[in-house]
């Protein structure tokens, strides 16, 4: 039973459909009627075939022009672009005779251009397409612009990243992806183009076309010479609206299951042979309207993280090193190699978008053949060592998550990619899945000389696939250094919300030795010299905190929660809220417990004034 809501629309949608049909219907009877004996085929065939060649060339004319200028209007954002696009798209709102008179004052025989042709481009077959493909452009512009704008930018991105320059770009991947839609458009534009009168009529009476001779005929003949004439446009008519609604559709359904290799892998431990000391040291400057990114750091190691909120900078960072976006008087060093100064085909980098940037029209053997300058045993080594040899002929939509990056990832190394750049790779994946990949990801990285840069807003994720880490907020960098050191020290109390860590805040120095940490509470320290009055910041390590009924501190317990697996309480005592991993089962929620805290769990150290932005090395000053 439908809603009663819904019979409205369904009965409009009736009505229109039922109208649009009816015409046809009643054309059915007519073929009894149709004067067939005093037909002139000749003549008729004459006209089919000039509106068929016309059309054809007319056709490849916008194809050639149509497709360049729907893809540069797709691309620009500028205001004369803009305008351009709404000036190519008037025919379509024009009626066609207005089309021809606009046509006869550029090409007639008395404008400029129609005395130096001496008028061949009137009345003539010539005529016929010009004035054809005035009318039919728009439907192939129109179709073209928004295949390309539909196409993920990042594709194009990875492309460049592969080593390949914008023409290569265009005609690889953004045609390609592009193409079904095009193609309707192009059939839609030749229809259109095969059954133009009103234009046509107006510069180019001769020869006739096929429209223009069904009204001739019909003046001449009327109604019953009709259904002749209509055959041959109706059984094209129906053979070109088939073809601008057929494209190839992927199958969509579910993503395939992740198999057990796609923890595993990948498996072994032939390890690839180790290349040069390679050395990441960048300074990154981008300003974006009221945004400016403005981060400098030189990484010890080979495994890096960005981490940050949304809209911190992060995928910026990450396109300003591969080279995607313009760096504002920065510089990006690889080792001896200054990639700043070279375009992004020429980084010989792997860029990794969130998700792995495959492209939908390859298979994943065509995938890892697309990099230039691609090594095929290389291929053929990842191919196996990834496990990926029963997937070659697969598109990307047939793959699971773990399948595509792990396809990205060998597409990447075939080229020997000496920097990879990943995109928060894991951030669309539920936990066990993420869970399984990061390892997969980690386990690799051990057996590549690559450098790895990972953004991520996950600090989990981050500890896990990096030994140094940049937290950034508002395109400034707030700390940097080692996991161990960051993660132990935050420079702030923000740098600790990033890092979502606990048992961390600001306190000071109120003796020698003790550290005031909230409203009343006051801890010892071990082995700690600092100065009365000093503003510190502190963490107490939450298996320093324990259980005890004649315990030191006193608090209430006002939250208990599981953390993977873990039970966590906490405490809250003199204004302050600490996290004790607790399996206890008198330690329930609401009530009062009495607790010791070891200082040698209690760490402090000096809030630091100094911006790390001031830790420019001099070879990027």
């Amino acid at each position: 039973m439908k809603p009663l809501a819904a019979r409205p629309l369904f009965w409009l949608a009736a009505l229109l459909a039922v109208y649009l049909c009816a015409p046809f219907a009643a054309s059915v009877p007519q073929l009894g009627y149709a004067d067939w004996a005093n037909v002139d085929w000749r003549a008729t065939w004459s006209a089919v075939g000039v509106s068929a060649a016309s059309a054809s060339v007319a056709s490849l004319v916008i194809l050639a022009g149509g497709v360049p200028l729907g893809y540069f209007l797709a691309r620009s954002t500028s205001r004369k672009m803009a305008l351009l696009g709404f000036i190519v798209q008037l025919p379509l709102a024009l009626p066609p005779l207005t089309s021809g008179v606009l046509l006869l004052f550029l090409l007639g025989p008395y404008s400029p251009i129609g005395r130096v042709t001496g008028g061949i481009l009137t009345d003539s077959f010539a005529g016929i397409v010009l004035a054809e493909t005035f009318v039919a452009a728009p439907f192939l512009v129109i179709a073209a612009k928004s295949a390309f704008a539909a196409v993920d930018p990042v594709l194009d991105d990875v492309a460049a990243t592969l080593g390949h320059h914008a023409g290569s770009r265009f005609l690889r991947v953004m045609l390609p992806v592009a193409w079904p839609a095009i193609r309707a458009g192009l059939a839609l534009a030749w229809l259109r183009a095969f059954g133009e009168f009103g234009a046509t009529v107006m510069v180019a009476y001769h020869p006739y076309s096929l429209p223009v001779y069904t009204y001739v005929v019909f003046g001449g003949q009327g109604l019953p010479a009709m259904m002749p004439l209509l055959l041959p446009t109706l059984a094209i008519a129906i053979v070109c609206a088939a073809l601008s609604i057929y494209s190839r559709r992927q199958r969509v359904g579910m993503l395939p299951a992740e198999s057990a290799d796609d923890a595993d892998a990948p498996a072994g431990r032939a390890t690839r042979p180790a290349a040069e000391d390679l050395q990441l040291t960048f300074h990154l400057t981008r300003h974006l309207g009221s945004f400016g990114l403005d981060i400098a750091y030189t990484a010890a190691t080979r495994r890096l993280a960005i981490i940050g909120p949304s809209g911190s900078g992060k995928s910026l960072a990450l396109r300003l090193i591969a080279g995607l976006e313009r760096n504002e008087g920065g510089a990006v060093r690889l080792g001896a190699t200054d990639l700043g100064a070279l375009p992004p085909e020429r980084r010989q980098i792997g860029y990794m978008p969130q998700d792995y940037g495959l492209f939908p029209h390859m298979t994943v053997a065509q995938q890892l053949a697309f990099p230039v300058g691609a090594d095929a045993a290389g291929a053929r080594y990842w191919v196996e060592h990834l496990g990926l040899s029963t997937l070659i002929a697969r598109l990307p939509h047939e793959l699971s998550f773990g399948q595509r990056q792990r396809v990205a990832l060998a597409r990447a190394l075939t080229r020997h990619s000496r920097l990879l750049l990943f995109d928060e790779p894991f951030a669309a994946l539920d936990t066990p899945r993420r869970r399984r990949l990061q390892q997969s990801l980690r386990a690799l990285q051990r057996e590549i000389a690559a450098v790895t840069v990972l953004v991520t807003h996950d600090p989990d994720e981050a500890a896990l696939l990096a030994d140094e880490v940049l937290v950034i907020e508002h395109g400034r960098l707030l700390q940097a250094g080692a996991i161990e050191a960051v993660y132990e020290k935050p420079a702030s109390m923000r740098v600790a919300e990033l890092l979502g860590l606990g048992n961390v805040g600001e306190g000071i120095v109120c003796a020698p030795g003790r550290v005031r940490i909230g409203r009343d509470l006051i801890l010892p320290l071990a082995g700690e010299s600092l100065a009365t009055g000093q503003r510190v910041m502190w963490r107490v390590s939450s298996q320093a905190i324990g259980a005890s009924p004649n315990g030191a501190h006193a608090g209430t317990i006002d939250a208990v929660e599981l953390r993977r697996g873990e039970r966590y309480v906490r405490i809250e005592t003199g204004g302050v809220r600490l996290d004790v991993a607790s399996d206890d089962p008198r330690w329930q929620i609401d009530t009062q417990q009495r607790f010791n805290i070891d200082p040698a769990g209690v760490s402090v150290w000096t809030i630091s004034k100094s911006n790390p932005q001031d830790a420019r090395l001099p070879a990027l000053a």
